[in-house]
């Protein structure tokens, strides 16, 4: 019974080296695959027999077994990309994807994050899958439940009417004042300088808007600003009708006075105006309170008068053109009238126990009942860093898989030869029948 035990202790070596070369082999094989997490295999002894000697009782192994096959999620290293849509997962969190064919009833979790946007707008994976992620409200929080990252490609956005505008200018001290002031019948021969901007309502419709100056004195000047009366409630086309005015008032070295400038009274900030209110009721139905405030950045030297430059933050409606993801793991639109806009976040996911997730194929794990259940979140909520423009690569280390692989052979033909050994000591005994 002892001889012929042996050959069953060396069959079970060949059997746990044997998985142990295939382990390290799916190892090699997936080097370069994206987002691989390699394994290793731990082998256990198996049940002991009890034998009595002269010195008592002992035990005699029967050979080995394959306790496990851990999968390491250790981190892998980076590889810098051109495509905005490859991601890479810095930490223990994991990209969430489903299978649409299913009706992503059923999520799966991968560490490969060579993404892209499909024909319908939605993020997916080089098998089709959907990367789940979370919608954004106004303010750019998360909220509801998970759900695939789509981005409506024919979608617009809203236009964004005009609330600041700002004028840097110089207006020249050496002009002749002009005591009785501005008359919008004939602003060009009641005005010193004038300079026109675009503005938006909120419909995206622009509207020119121009500022005329008037020196009424040494350091005084006045600001009126008009628009097409045919633009406004009430108004006449070529007729010009007031929306703005103030007074400017500047100290000796030609720099604005705060005390002496607005509309009356002091200013709180430095050149700061706004339109009158109401005045802005443009007839194209948009909202009838848009008041504007006017920065006037503006000095008085003795210097031909001239825009330095003029800004408005208004923008009219756009159409999207371009898709990115931050490393917030936003995914932002860049629509045509030069607003981004936030639309959705993806969501990562952690385990508890992750070296107990099931493989799937095509690079996508599955949880099991020893995983534990997955905790949902986004980045900076403690499940990861997203890094876009990149890739994880494989965690596999060649040279240590090939001193394995030469420790694992070893194993291997050192239980071969346990057999044959014992082969030949039973065709000993065989031979003492002779």
């Amino acid at each position: 019974m002892g001889v012929s035990s042996s050959l069953f202790s060396g069959v079970s070596g060949l059997n746990a080296n044997g998985n142990a070369m295939s382990v390290i082999g799916n190892n090699i094989a997936n080097a370069n695959t994206i987002g691989f997490k390699t394994s290793r295999t731990v082998f256990g002894d198996l049940l002991s027999s009890q034998i009595s000697g002269s010195g008592g009782t002992s035990q005699v192994g029967r050979g080995v077994g394959l306790s496990v096959v851990d999968n390491i999620f250790s981190q892998g290293t980076f590889e810098n990309t051109e495509t905005n849509t490859d991601l890479a997962v810095e930490g223990s969190g994991m990209f969430i994807v489903s299978d649409p064919a299913g009706g992503n009833s059923v999520n799966s979790y991968t560490r490969a994050g060579a993404f892209r946007f499909d024909e319908n707008g939605y993020l997916v994976n080089p098998e089709g899958f959907n990367v789940m992620g979370l919608q954004l409200d106004a303010n750019g929080d998360t909220y509801g439940d998970l759900t695939p990252i789509f981005a409506n490609t024919q979608s617009f956005t809203a236009a964004g009417p005009t609330a600041n505008l700002t004028l840097t200018t110089n207006i020249d001290s050496d002009s002749i004042a002009i005591p009785t002031g501005f008359d919008i019948t004939d602003p060009a021969g009641s005005s010193h300088y004038a300079t026109s901007i675009r503005v938006f309502d909120s419909l995206g419709s622009t509207h020119l808007m121009t500022t005329y100056f008037t020196k009424t004195a040494n350091q005084s000047w006045e600001y009126n600003t008009v628009v097409d009366g045919g633009e406004v409630t009430g108004g006449t086309a070529g007729t010009l009708e007031l929306v703005g005015e103030g007074v400017l008032g500047f100290d000796a070295s030609g720099n604005l006075d705060l005390t002496a400038s607005g509309n009356g009274i002091p200013l709180a900030a430095a050149g700061t105006f706004s339109t009158i209110a109401g005045a802005l009721d443009w007839v194209n139905g948009s909202v009838q309170t848009q008041q504007i405030t006017m920065d006037m950045q503006t000095t008085q030297y003795a210097s031909p008068s001239v825009v330095v430059s003029q800004e408005q933050d208004g923008y009219g409606t756009g159409t999207l053109v371009k898709l990115n993801i931050d490393a917030e793991g936003n995914v932002v639109g860049n629509f045509s009238n030069g607003t981004p806009r936030k639309l959705m976040r993806i969501a990562l996911a952690k385990f508890t126990n992750p070296g107990a997730l099931t493989k799937a194929g095509n690079n996508v794990w599955e949880e099991s009942g020893a995983s534990g259940p997955p905790t949902v979140g986004t980045v900076g909520s403690g499940v990861g860093s997203i890094f876009t423009n990149a890739l994880e690569l494989s965690n596999v280390d060649l040279a240590q898989e090939f001193v394995k692989m030469i420790t694992t052979q070893r194993g291997f033909s050192a239980n071969s030869k346990t057999i044959t050994t014992t082969d030949e000591m039973l065709a000993e005994v065989i031979n003492l029948k002779r």
